[in-house]
């Protein structure tokens, strides 16, 4: 019997992985703030910079390059293989390729997750709902660094892991270990795929533990033991790279400084009041109905898989896309589930014709996801957005830096050739900035690497921030001459009542304040830049993803 051709017409049309694909796109081009989404966060900036610094000395660095505040200090760039990658591109095409390069990953991501979800749960449209929540709840955290390789990680890694329990044959699990050693040098998140590893390990176990058959253990461990030696070999991958055991070190004093816990604003739990909270939530919710349905069947990885990285996600804002995409092909397969008990359930005859329409569509739509695709309109999308990005006049969404409301483009540009003679202190976001501006020809105070200064240093900078009894004894520890500040910073208003400071630049976003005799630069007033009649405000300061959290003590 031959097999019927497919319509050569449907290689080109549209699938839903190419909806999955474009869907995160259509989140932060037209929902969100675009390429200044991406750039809110300016480690960005010391990224591009630390990767060019890579590329021209033919090595990694081992000292500090950015502080005044801390050179000669060991340091290591952890995340050296993105910072070479992206600093390439910025080099060549500028910042629009990061922009473009960090949106390509998260769509990779997003229908990466559609394609396992549909594995998983056999119903497209009820693998793409969940593929939604997860990309939405994901959007917290859309931001061009280097951690978007884990989540592209992640579910490369829960694909295979499904892929060999389906297929009962542990062949694939020794790619694992060669991926890690890529993923090492990416980020430092590729510990997330030892620990799934061992959660598909633990629920071999599991189904051993709770089976009353004979011998049902012991075929249990046997079958965890491939799980456990991938486990180990990608710890032993994890040693390949340039700094070793050091990188092992760092992660562990990192995850275990409360200090960081505390003031680092990705650490601290999620504001339930932020939008992409209600995402989270819908998934926390389904979570638990669909937590209690895979444990009656005794499906212990999905129960394993729910549990842990909901408790990182509740712990960690910085978590909840890595538990969106563990949990949506888990959610989706007790949905459909739940769905096919109502087709002859004694319920209401609407919910059983719902149940029975939902299937028959999803079947219909899931015999075309099958077939090949060339993926053209995901392909035209990226190059309309390319286009875009590189127009003259591109729209505001579109506009590849860093947007001067949130960062101070104009401030530093007033200070002219004297910011290079300066040691500026301000906040460590708007310090990633001034690395990304002015860097080899002026240092930092701080910036967003929270884990190289430490906890004493850190202390010393919220004291400072917070306008403590000795703020003025820290700056002249470090020999500042120029403080960069919110308008609406609470030392903005100490260094206004100070004789020691001046203001030299007022544009009601940002303030520069210059010490000593008469300033160097021309002064501008915040009357002539849009600021009059403003009085300074004791306010709570602007915090970004990685900001040290001022509002804790």
């Amino acid at each position: 019997m031959t097999k019927a051709k497919t319509n050569p017409v449907l290689r080109i049309l549209p699938s839903m992985a190419d909806f999955a694909f474009l869907m995160p796109l259509i989140f932060i081009f037209g929902g969100m703030h675009g390429a200044r989404t991406l750039l809110g966060d300016g480690d960005t900036g010391w990224h591009v910079r630390t990767g060019e610094w890579i590329m021209s000395h033919g090595r990694v660095p081992d000292k500090d390059l950015f502080s005044f505040t801390r050179t000669g200090q060991t340091w290591f760039a952890w995340e050296w293989l993105w910072d070479v990658a992206f600093a390439w591109l910025h080099q060549h095409w500028g910042m629009a390729a990061v922009v473009v390069g960090s949106a390509l990953v998260i769509a990779l991501t997003s229908a990466l997750v559609y394609r396992l979800t549909f594995r998983k749960c056999g119903n497209p449209l009820i693998a793409m709902a969940f593929t939604f929540l997860a990309v939405a709840a994901s959007s917290i955290h859309f931001l061009a660094r280097p951690h978007l390789f884990t989540l592209l990680f992640t579910v490369v890694f829960y694909t295979i892991l499904e892929r060999v329990r389906e297929k009962n044959s542990t062949r694939l699990l020794w790619c694992l270990p060669l991926a890690t050693v890529l993923w090492t040098n990416l980020h430092g998140g590729w510990f997330i795929g030892v620990v799934l590893i061992g959660l598909y390990g633990a629920g071999e176990l599991g189904n051993g533990l709770f089976d009353p058959e004979t011998g049902a253990f012991l075929a249990a461990v046997k079958r965890m033991w491939p799980y456990a030696a991938c486990a180990f070999a990608c710890l032993a991958a994890s040693l390949i790279g340039p700094y070793t055991y050091h990188l092992h070190v760092h992660i562990w004093e990192y995850l275990t400084d409360a200090f960081q816990r505390e003031h680092i604003q990705e650490m601290l739990p999620i504001n339930f009041q932020n939008p992409a909270a209600r995402y989270f939530e819908a998934m926390l919710l389904v979570g638990g109905g669909a937590c209690f349905w895979h444990l009656r069947r005794k499906r212990f990885t999905e129960c394993l898989l729910l549990v842990v990285f909901a408790h990182v996600a509740l712990v960690a804002s910085r978590n909840i896309p890595i538990f969106g995409i563990a949990a949506a092909p888990v959610l989706a397969l007790a949905v459909t589930e739940w769905f096919q008990t109502l087709e002859d359930a004694p319920v209401s005859r609407w919910l059983r014709s719902l149940a029975r329409g939902l299937k028959s569509m999803g079947d219909s739509i899931g015999c075309m996801e099958g077939a090949w695709r060339t993926h053209l309109i995901s392909a035209a999308g990226v190059v309309l957005i390319t286009a875009i990005l590189y127009a003259p006049s591109p729209p505001v969404n579109f506009r590849a830096r860093f947007d001067a409301k949130e960062f101070p483009a104009r401030a530093l540009a007033s200070l002219g050739e004297s910011a290079a003679k300066s040691r500026i202190f301000t906040y460590d976001q708007w310090g990633d900035f001034l690395i990304y501006k002015l860097y080899p020809n002026n240092q930092v105070f701080i910036d967003g690497r929270s884990d190289f200064y430490g906890r004493r240093f850190c202390e010393k900078y919220l004291d400072i921030v917070q306008v403590k009894y000795n703020w003025q004894q820290h700056l002249n520890e470090y020999g500042v001459d120029t403080v960069l500040l919110p308008t609406d910073a609470p030392l903005a208003g100490a260094l206004k009542e100070s004789s020691r400071w001046h203001v030299v630049y007022d544009d009601g976003d940002a303030i520069v304040f210059r010490t000593g005799g008469r300033p160097e630069v021309p002064q501008f007033s915040a009357a002539k830049c849009g600021g009059k009649d403003r009085d300074r405000k004791i306010a709570t300061t602007r915090t970004g993803d990685r900001t040290i959290a001022k509002t804790k003590t």
